[in-house]
């Protein structure tokens, strides 16, 4: 379904803004029949703000909030391991699992592997099937020298999803937000003033640019196994692109807009980055070097938009390899 443009993106230094395009046209006032002489009657004039505003305004509103949970009455395992297979469904899997040892977790099909950092003190993770319907194997690693793992407990399954969207609407490791998270109220705010989900993805971006920006420090000194809080990127004001790249994703997922987040390469630099793809049914929302589509994923790069960056960065997305989603 395609329909009028009605959000335009404008590239300005030093951040990309969203503004409304066009608005409707005021009312014309009826003619008020005149009174007997000496009794005229004076009409009332309509207020400027009045005459111009939209009544047929209604809030977006959001879905029900999706969420994702480790069960562990229906878990299975081995030891000090327990799996949660029982809402691959809807597009996650979940692991609680105990060692003195570092973990990975293993997430497996044909054609993919997505290795995770596991926490070790049982503590239970959730993680996205984001390859799509199909046969899964699950493996649960333990370090035994240097970067040597050992196989603890593995498990395959046949994934049949209730929906393609399923593991881009709910949090996950790297996405980890819940319904009372300061992000998700935040996201809740902007929805409440804007008429379509496409609407949320400008008012979303135009609040990321406008508040967070990018931490060189960290970005000098972050650690292999780093995981973001969107809560406190949001508190801060700073952070890297991970960082932006999970906020956007748990404001929009949370709202019910279907958000990826992609690490892969971006040339001409071949710089490592994360970045966003979001999925909406309607069109007309113009950036600078090409149009978000209906029915498709448009990709959403907030921390070069964010910082000033040239629009070629973007461009129409063919500078972007993706490598992992998340």
């Amino acid at each position: 379904m395609r329909k009028t443009a009605e959000l335009c993106l404008i590239f300005l230094i030093p951040a990309l803004l969203l503004s409304g395009c066009g608005g409707g046209a005021a009312p014309e006032r009826a003619e008020v029949p005149l009174a007997p002489a000496a009794e005229v009657i004076e009409e009332t004039p309509v207020p400027e703000e009045q005459a111009e505003e939209d009544v047929s305004f209604t809030p977006y509103e959001a879905p029900a909030f999706l969420d994702a949970e480790f069960h562990e009455d229906l878990a299975e395992g081995d030891g000090n391991v327990l799996l949660d297979l029982s809402a691959v469904s809807e597009g996650y899997v979940a692991v609680s699992a105990s060692s003195d040892a570092r973990l990975k977790f293993q997430v497996l099909t044909d054609e993919d592997t997505y290795n995770y950092d596991l926490p070790s003190d049982g503590t239970p993770a959730v993680f996205p099937l984001t390859c799509g319907d199909g046969e899964y194997r699950f493996r649960i690693m333990e370090n035994i020298e240097d970067s040597k793992y050992a196989e603890l407990y593995s498990a395959s399954c046949e994934v049949t999803m209730e929906g393609e969207f399923q593991p881009f609407l709910r949090p996950s490791a790297y996405v980890p937000y819940s319904e009372s998270s300061d992000c998700v109220k935040k996201a809740a705010e902007l929805a409440a003033e804007v008429p379509d989900a496409l609407g949320v993805v400008g008012a979303v971006f135009d609040y990321v640019c406008a508040n967070v920006t990018y931490d060189t420090e960290k970005a000098a000194n972050v650690q292999s196994g780093y995981v973001p809080d969107p809560d406190e990127t949001l508190d801060s004001g700073r952070g890297i692109c991970f960082d932006y790249a999970a906020l956007a994703a748990a404001m929009l997922r949370s709202q019910g807009i279907p958000a990826k987040m992609i690490f892969g390469y971006v040339s001409p630099d071949d710089l490592y980055h994360a970045w966003n793809m979001f999925y909406t049914e309607e069109s007309g929302w113009v950036t600078v070097s090409y149009e978000v589509g209906g029915d498709s994923w448009n990709r959403l790069d907030l921390t070069f938009s964010a910082n000033g960056a040239d629009g070629t960065f973007i461009g129409d997305g063919g500078n972007y390899a993706d490598i992992y989603t998340y």
